[in-house]
Order: structure tokens, then sequence, then C-alpha cells
């Protein structure tokens, strides 16, 4: 048994001050309280589970669609000096070939260590978007979903595929969501233009995640050009409306306000509000040029600071900061307690995934996973399944 002390532990509802843990095979063994025995004393740090990343594509030079072990393990690495433990592997538009060797590492990394975060099963996001919604994603095999296609995707569920992200306007997406959500899978909304009402009908065939708030999505003032008045309702209204629906942010400083992540907060709430990254290859990269998606067939944008931009400077492409940075972001632009911020980067992301039986927080029985913080909220020290992997 490992035993940690002098710590102020972050749970999900409030700090608990002068408190200590142990941790046994992998897992936390006591919370509050490590008994007797010689113990690493944190000095009064403040100590988080770690982060869980539902939406990152890449990091230190290396994006997951590059379809190799060794990118993989690049990302996880990197993420995991940020204090993300956990994270879903997100694909970007790509070809068939892509999808299909993405996936195949994701099953192998379910079961397999990556050296950093843990592999939680992929992200499978760009086959289904609407193309006029594709952001900076590259134009490659945007797929009408077809049960044959479909099946042969779906097939990966509970073997290396965790989430499918779909547009609800495309024709055959209802059997699609549903089939998903037979298998087990999230399903969740993103790129995509369609109206109030067909969210709607996603929400009755069971989606319940909508992905990057604000970002590439219908709102009023999007489908107004296509009718002029009643003005209608899309997915952005349709997100703030329904609590069935959870979604997130990328509180990165350029993709969003500050008023916009103080919106968010305000009507989702700590627990159907996620913090993540949709970070790509330039994570702890200088500014300049980067591949999105694969290296050489992707989308080539730029990283410019914090954040990634096209080329001509004129929209956002993905972005380029770890979840440390999110967490001081979001801290800074509402003002909200720190157990409610680090929640929405620890058990509500869990949650959104059913993981959060053994993940999300500082809980007998969980993984140990957690991070100590130093006083600026940057990252001191991270462990996995108790053992220190970072910095």
């Amino acid at each position: 048994m490992q035993r940690f002390t002098n710590a102020s532990l972050i749970l999900p509802d409030r700090i608990l001050p002068n408190a200590s843990f142990a941790t046994e095979g992998g897992n936390f063994a006591t919370v509050g309280d490590c008994g007797p025995g010689l113990a690493v004393d944190f000095g009064g740090a403040l100590v988080s589970a770690g982060f869980v990343e539902l939406h990152v594509h890449g990091g230190a030079g290396a994006d997951f669609m590059d379809g190799t072990p060794e990118a993989f393990q690049a990302v996880c690495q990197c993420h995991a000096r940020h204090g993300t433990t956990s994270l879903t592997p997100t694909s970007t538009v790509a070809t068939r070939a892509d999808y299909l060797r993405f996936l195949e590492l994701c099953a192998h990394f379910e079961s397999h260590a990556t050296g950093g975060a843990r592999s939680l099963g992929g992200h499978l996001y760009g086959p289904y978007f609407h193309p006029p919604a594709k952001g900076c994603h590259p134009d490659a095999d945007f797929l009408t979903p077809d049960p044959e296609q479909d099946d042969r995707l779906l097939d990966f569920a509970g073997r290396g595929l965790k989430t499918l992200t779909i547009a609800p306007e495309t024709p055959g997406t209802e059997r699609l969501v549903k089939a998903a959500r037979a298998r087990g899978l999230v399903v969740t909304a993103g790129h995509s233009f369609c109206t109030f009402p067909q969210m709607e009908a996603a929400v009755g065939w069971g989606v319940r995640h909508v992905d990057h708030l604000f970002c590439a999505m219908s709102d009023r003032a999007r489908l107004r050009p296509g009718q002029a008045f009643p003005m209608r309702a899309g997915v952005m209204e349709a997100t703030l409306h329904f609590d069935e629906l959870t979604t997130e942010v990328i509180a990165d400083g350029g993709h969003l306000s500050p008023e916009l992540l103080r919106l968010a907060y305000k009507i989702k709430g700590p627990d159907r509000l996620a913090l993540v990254t949709d970070s790509m290859r330039a994570v702890d990269g200088p500014d300049g040029d980067y591949w999105f998606g694969p290296t050489g067939t992707g989308e080539l944008i730029r990283r410019q600071g914090d954040v990634g931009v096209t080329l001509d400077g004129t929209a956002l492409a993905s972005g380029v900061m770890g979840m440390d940075h999110a967490v001081r972001t979001m801290l800074a632009a509402t003002g909200a307690p720190i157990h409610d911020i680090f929640r929405m980067a620890t058990l509500t992301p869990a949650t959104i995934l059913g993981r959060q039986a053994d993940l999300g927080s500082l809980a007998v029985g969980k993984f140990a996973d957690f991070v100590v913080w130093k006083p600026d909220f940057t990252v001191r020290e991270v462990y996995i399944s108790g053992e220190r992997i970072a910095p």
C-alpha cells in the first residue's frame, strides 16, 4: 500500500483540506485518511482526480490519424504531462482506410499501456459530419449513413470504439444512431447545421451530448438566410434548452470569449458541461504550420499563440493547449468554485462516457489517477494507477 498525506483533495462538491489517502493495486484504497505508516508528504498541495478528455486529436507533433502506435503513444504521453490521465482518441475527416486503421489502434491501446494517458476507446469523428459544417477538417470521406457501411464501423463497439458523432440532418441518421446506441456507444451531435426540431428528434433517437458548444453548429443567425421568418433555432439553442443534453467547451481563451464560457457554465452547470481541448499535434510545439489529421493528406493549419487558425488567419482551427490550460482559463473566466471547474474536467466527462464507476474522482475503488498541483494551477506531478508518470 502506498500512502500520501498533507494534501487538499479536490472532490466533486468541495475541497477537503489536511487530508491523506492510500492506493493499492492501482486503485484508491482509502480517501481522507491513509492510516499509519510511511507516507509521501504533499506539503498541503491541491490534489485532483486525473482529467478525462472527450475530444482530442493530437499533441507533441503527432496525430491519432497518423495511424502508428508511436503516434498514439506520443499523444497520450503529451496530454498526461498536462494532467490528462484518460482520453478518447478522436479522429478527423479522412478516408475509410484511415478510419479502420484508427479504430484498430484504438482497440489495441484499450488493453495496452501508452506510457501516458489511458485510452478509453476511440471517438469516431468525421465520417458523418454535414459537409458545409466541416470547419477545418479535410475534404475526404463524408459518409451518408448506410447499413452495410455503418455496421463495419460499429463492429468496433466495445473493442476500440466508444463515441460516435453525427449530424442529425443527414438522411439515414436515425437508424445509425439507434444501432450505435444498441451497441452501447455514446452518440453525440456535432458539425451540424440542423434545426431545433431536427435536434429534438435526435434526442429522441438517443443523442445525449453535443460537441464543442458554439463552434461548427447552427443557430438562429446561421439559419435565417434560408428562411427569413419566423426565425428558427438550431443546434446551439437546442443544446442550451434540453436538460437531457450534456455539452463541452474549448476553454483555451481563443475559441470562446469569457462571457460565452460564463453563459455555458450558468445554463448547463458543472454536471452537464465538460472541458475539452480539441487539440491537434501542435500542443507543446512552437508557432507554425501543422497537419491536422494524417501527415500529408490532412489539412494544414497554423498554431498562432494559444489557438489554431486557418492558414489565412480568418477562422479557428482546432486547439493547441492542454487541459491544465483549459482549467486555468475557465477559472479566470467564470470565477466558479475550484471544485466545479475540476468537476468539468474529471467526473463530468467520465459520467458522459459512462465511466464514473472507475474514473473521474478521488474515491475508494476507482483507478488511482491523480494530479498534484502547484499554487498557480500548473502541473506538479501526475499519477496513473498509483504510479508517478510525469513530469
